[in-house]
């Protein structure tokens, strides 16, 4: 049986990587192994995506921790120590990122919440390159209070800067049987900020297996994580996202805003400097007057 969905397999063939993809594809599994379950115990940021059970909208969070909040506690399970709640059976894409050593595992399952926080029972775990994570050498956990959260329905120029600036956000996106959540990294500027409410960025080349742009090319629903390494401070965005394919085979993902939660000193982590990854392609204007927008019920041509 397949690990991808029809999704994920047009945007494979539209591109021309169906081998590629099953090559990669074999080191999905259901199993926790032990390298990774060492890697779990060590992070202090763990990043949960998936859907609101009452509103449907999709949204990624930042979980925080002494490292060991987040255990591997049987072969297909992962528990986390938490205050945050989420519904009773749902799905969920989790990524725990290590700046430090630029590793990051991926963990997609089933939330069931706990006296402590919520456990995931796997669908998939693996590990991705280290391409385009930004090197941040240390953390430190400091005594801060989050302030009082914002909700938003466009971005102000403040929320516009502080995502013209990042160099990493993360991508949370559905599809009928599940939840995925991703990590997107660049130089700053690789996001661009077109108006309050439409966002776009450069789907740079990956590992050819297109989980997240496959869940959009069936369910355009996402949510964005953006968050400041020193302050703590998180925005996190809902709303809808299309992938437009440029003549010269560039990709470009456009977000339309829903509604935004602006958090000032959200996180208790202060995380080093980055040294950006090499992989890094320079920032570039992201437009193109003959865009092929990739929907659920097949490719259309649109004007940005």
């Amino acid at each position: 049986m397949s690990v991808y969905h029809a999704g994920s397999r047009a945007l494979q063939d539209q591109v021309g990587v169906r081998d590629r993809a099953d090559h990669v594809g074999r080191s999905l599994g259901q199993d926790i192994k032990p390298v990774a379950a060492a890697f779990l115990e060590q992070q202090p940021l763990l990043i949960v995506g998936g859907p609101d059970p009452g509103t449907g909208r999709v949204w990624a969070h930042a979980l925080t921790g002494t490292p060991g909040f987040v255990r591997a506690t049987g072969p297909r399970r992962v528990s986390v120590h938490t205050a945050h709640a989420f519904g009773r059976g749902t799905t969920v894409g989790t990524i725990a990122l290590d700046p430090r050593t630029r590793r990051r595992m991926r963990v997609n399952g089933r939330l069931t919440p706990t006296a402590t926080g919520f456990t995931v029972d796997a669908d998939q775990v693996f590990a991705n390159c280290p391409r385009y994570i930004q090197r941040r050498e240390s953390y430190e956990t400091v005594d801060r209070s989050p302030g009082v959260s914002r909700h938003l329905t466009g971005l102000g120029d403040e929320e516009a800067e502080f995502v013209r600036a990042a160099d990493t956000f993360f991508l949370a996106t559905v599809n009928a049987a599940g939840a995925d959540a991703s990590h997107r990294g660049g130089n700053p500027g690789f996001v661009q900020v077109a108006s309050p409410r439409e966002l776009s960025w450069p789907d740079y080349p990956g590992n050819a297996m297109f989980l997240s742009l496959g869940n959009l090319y069936a369910d355009p629903r996402a949510g964005l994580l953006f968050l400041d390494w020193e302050t703590g401070s998180t925005l996190q965005l809902t709303g809808e996202a299309r992938t437009g394919f440029a003549e010269d085979g560039t990709r470009t993902v456009r977000f339309t805003l829903t509604e935004a939660l602006w958090t000032p000193n959200a996180l208790p982590l202060r995380w080093s400097a980055p040294e950006y990854s090499p992989a890094n392609p320079p920032a570039r204007a992201l437009t193109s007057a003959h865009a092929t927008e990739t929907e659920g019920g097949g490719l259309r041509r649109v004007r940005p």
